[in-house]
């Protein structure tokens, strides 16, 4: 198990705890603790950690909420199955990227995002509010300005992808887009830096305009097919920019 570091990350990460929370969890994602493995009694991490029981306990029960560990009485803690992991956490997202599992995880996102953001245009198309139209109007225009820097533009996309899931007042919808906001910032930052100069910026901002202005108009179906067009164009560019990304963590040249 990897000795603890002092990275702390997200509502989970604060507090002693955080030091257990981030050895321990970065151990498990890399696969240094297997899955079925359990992992050493509470007096033995008290000991490795200097921290007190209190604080180990209360990181395993962070690892628990995250979906890694499963703590059992006269048992003990256990490593449980990777596809038990909530992997839309922060920090779950992070250690894969940390341990060069990141380039899969982000296709697979893409792929999540092919089904769910046309349906999220479509229904925005009819349901928009005007608060929702300013939101998603100052997004573009933040994108539009910043073709120059790769970074801003990252964020500004994010939150036009954001303000879509926001306007299809569809609830579970806008969870989603909350829940993968920072690994969309990744995904959107390894393609734009890594494969996309200003001019294709440029044609990027083009292309969700035209999203934009579908659900503007209400037409639902032209707002679902521009946004498949978007994501597919970002898909496509990931790909590129994963090329050579698969054996270390993505994102390293992204400034």
């Amino acid at each position: 198990m990897v000795e603890p570091a002092g990275t702390r990350s997200g509502y989970a990460m604060r507090g002693r705890q955080a030091i257990v929370i981030e050895a321990v969890g970065r151990s498990i994602v890399s696969g240094e603790v297997a899955v079925g493995e359990v992992l050493p009694r509470e007096a033995e991490l008290v000991e490795r950690f200097g921290l007190s029981r209190t604080s180990v306990r209360e990181a395993m029960r962070v690892l628990a909420a995250k979906g890694l560990v499963d703590i059992r009485q006269k048992v003990g803690t256990r490593v449980r199955p990777q596809e038990l992991w909530n992997v839309f956490d922060t920090d779950i997202l992070r250690w894969h990227n940390e341990a060069g599992l990141g380039a899969e995880i982000m296709r697979d996102l893409v792929e999540v995002r092919q089904i769910m953001e046309p349906a999220a245009a479509r229904l925005a198309a009819g349901r928009a509010t005007i608060a929702d139209h300013h939101r998603m109007a100052k997004a573009l225009a933040a994108m539009t300005a910043s073709t120059e820097d790769p970074d801003d533009y990252a964020s500004a996309d994010v939150e036009f992808h954001l303000a879509v899931y926001a306007a299809s007042h569809n609830s579970l919808l806008r969870q989603f887009g909350s829940v993968v906001a920072d690994f969309m910032k990744l995904t959107f930052t390894v393609q734009q830096h890594t494969t996309m100069d200003p001019g294709e910026l440029a044609a990027d901002a083009a292309s969700h305009a035209t999203v934009y202005r579908a659900i503007d108009r209400g037409n639902g179906e032209q707002a679902e097919e521009a946004m498949l067009t978007v994501v597919l164009d970002g898909k496509n560019a990931l790909v590129r920019a994963l090329g050579g990304a698969d054996g270390g963590p993505v994102g390293a040249s992204g400034g």
